[in-house]
């Protein structure tokens, strides 16, 4: 362990990227499990990252607004092509989203197959390089979580199942370039388990404090012991859960 490695230059744009992708994703997490949709961030997540590979594909600058667009664009009709789903055969819609997921992961790497870089550019989009977040990232990171947030807290009873779909789209698509897939997912759903034992208006806050803790918990242990940072901090949102969930708070009566 290198305590010296705890460089908070590197550590705190990073842990403002964690927060901000959980910002979104403990509340609709929450409702991602009841709804019996759990794939769908993965599915979602991977279409994303089939947005951005197609514009790497064409030459466009990686980090121009093109790619942006790319990457917003393929995630808002994969969601519109998960809503059409939902509605068509309902009884089978974990298995389609699954589909989805392989098709999309298996584009990405038929796109990558004639890039001497490709297997690293995947690994990037997989795993997510946290701890190389800037500060100029994270500012339109910012505004757009505002912005989903302001419309999920005040229309989520109108939002329906196509304004759902649109509206979590659009939160994975600007994650999972902060984060990587792997991230997303785990962001997503393991604070959701670690507090569904709760009671129900403590879910949102337990969930928010849970992958705050582990966040701030796998960065350090990353930067401290020079391993990969998105696997560190996956495993401590699965630890940090697994306690949470064993100990979840009493009701208040």
């Amino acid at each position: 362990m290198n305590l010296d490695a705890l460089d908070l230059s590197i550590l705190f744009p990073a842990f403002i990227a964690g927060l901000l992708v959980l910002a979104t994703h403990v509340p609709m997490g929450q409702q991602v499990l009841k709804r019996g949709i759990v794939f769908i961030d993965l599915a979602v997540a991977q279409i994303a990252a089939l947005g951005v590979i197609a514009a790497d594909f064409m030459g466009w600058d990686p980090q121009g607004w093109a790619v942006q667009a790319a990457a917003v664009s393929a995630a808002m009709l994969g969601a519109l092509l998960l809503t059409w789903m939902e509605m068509r055969w309902p009884e089978v819609q974990e298995a389609l989203i699954g589909a989805v997921f392989v098709l999309a992961a298996s584009a990405g790497i038929l796109l990558l197959s004639g890039n001497p870089h490709g297997g690293e550019h995947l690994k990037d989009l997989l795993t997510g390089q946290i701890l190389w977040v800037s500060m100029a990232q994270l500012l339109p990171a910012s505004v757009m979580t505002l912005l989903i947030l302001a419309t999920w807290f005040g229309l989520r009873e109108r939002l329906g199942a196509a304004g759902f779909y649109l509206l979590f789209a659009l939160a994975v698509t600007i994650s999972v370039q902060l984060v990587g897939v792997y991230l997303v997912f785990s962001s997503l759903i393991m604070p959701a388990l670690a507090v569904r034992r709760w009671p129900p208006h403590r879910r949102v806050a337990g969930g928010y404090l849970i992958g705050a803790a582990a966040y701030a918990v796998g960065l350090a242990l990353s930067a401290a012991s020079d391993l990969p940072s998105g696997a560190v901090i996956v495993w401590s949102l699965a630890l940090v859960g697994i306690i949470a969930n064993l100990a979840p708070p009493r009701r208040v009566r």
